[in-house]
């Protein structure tokens, strides 16, 4: 499992930086034609839509990394066992959150696949909508297999009160 979610993190670290280095070009590109007069009227949604997806793959990998969505002040000062049930507890509430965000993510997805973007029209917005479950799907993924983690660690001999 843990091979699985490394490759996933690759895989959304990429997607994401692809995303990020998308919207800086276009944002470049977009202030050198200004300045020269020109006006490029796709270089606003195509960087919005490219920041979206940069964010959405940046916070499901933080959710594995565990910067994102912690009771740091009440994790820091637990110990053992009530440490690993607070991260249990943690756990389980990004996992149920999640789930309903994916299920929306999906239906929001198939109600505006068809809706195509203003300045290009060949685009479909579902481009756009899909990375909603993606990001939720894969922090599922992330927070199943930290849960995995606080059970194994909960049977481990090692853990004292």
């Amino acid at each position: 499992m843990k091979r699985f979610v490394q490759a996933l993190e690759k895989v959304q670290i990429t997607v994401g930086i692809v995303f990020l280095c998308i919207f800086f070009l276009v944002i470049m590109l977009q202030i050198i034609t200004r300045h020269m007069g020109i006006s490029l009227i796709w270089t606003t949604e195509v960087s919005k839509y490219a920041f979206i997806w940069s964010i959405f793959m940046g916070a499901a990998v933080m959710v594995n990394r565990r910067e994102h969505f912690n009771f740091d002040f009440l994790l820091k000062n637990l110990k053992g066992k009530k440490k690993i049930a607070l991260s249990i507890f943690n756990d389980v509430i990004l996992i149920l959150f999640n789930i309903a965000i994916f299920i929306l993510g999906l239906q929001v997805v198939n109600e505006f696949w068809n809706y195509t973007w203003v300045s290009i029209p060949e685009m479909k917005m579902g481009y756009i909508w899909i990375a909603i479950p993606i990001m939720a799907g894969t922090m599922v993924i992330y927070s199943l297999a930290h849960l995995i983690d606080h059970f194994n660690s909960l049977k481990a001999k090692g853990v004292h009160e």
